[in-house]
């Protein structure tokens, strides 16, 4: 029996397959790279919202919410935050505390970190409703 690839196990507290990568480990080295959450009239962002990493490199990311509205950052497939989005019209107060995602209260921050177990470019979105549309959205470039 062959076995499924770290990057693409099923985490079974979530039951989630992490596209992505896998949940950094705290005691290896790693890049901080510090992700700023704003709204204001008609705008939502991240800045930056364009990020370079290289294949097997460990990301701390520290997000600051500065807006005066909750937001969430989640990190994973472009397939994958399609699919989360339908769930969030369902439900929009869903909480996230998972290893790839937070919400974020105004004025609040948090941290992930993450390894980027495979090549490709990934997203990191807000998904609750009308946030994705407004430009809360960004990408992740795994070289």
């Amino acid at each position: 029996m062959s076995e499924m690839p770290f990057s693409e196990r099923v985490y079974a507290h979530t039951g989630h397959v992490f596209a992505a990568g896998e949940p950094g480990d705290p005691k290896k080295p790693n890049r901080v790279i510090e992700i700023t959450i704003s709204d204001g009239p008609g705008t939502m962002s991240y800045t930056p919202n364009k990020i370079e990493v290289r294949l097997g490199e460990q990301i701390r990311f520290r997000l600051k919410n500065t807006g005066d509205l909750p937001h969430e950052f989640l990190l994973d497939s472009f397939a994958n935050n399609a699919k989360h989005k339908i769930e969030m019209e369902k439900n929009p107060d869903m909480e996230h505390d998972d290893p790839n995602g937070k919400r974020l209260e105004p004025k609040k921050s948090a941290e992930i970190l993450w390894r980027f177990t495979k090549a490709g470019t990934f997203e990191f979105a807000c998904l609750i409703p009308g946030h994705y549309e407004t430009g809360m959205k960004g990408i992740v470039v795994v070289k």
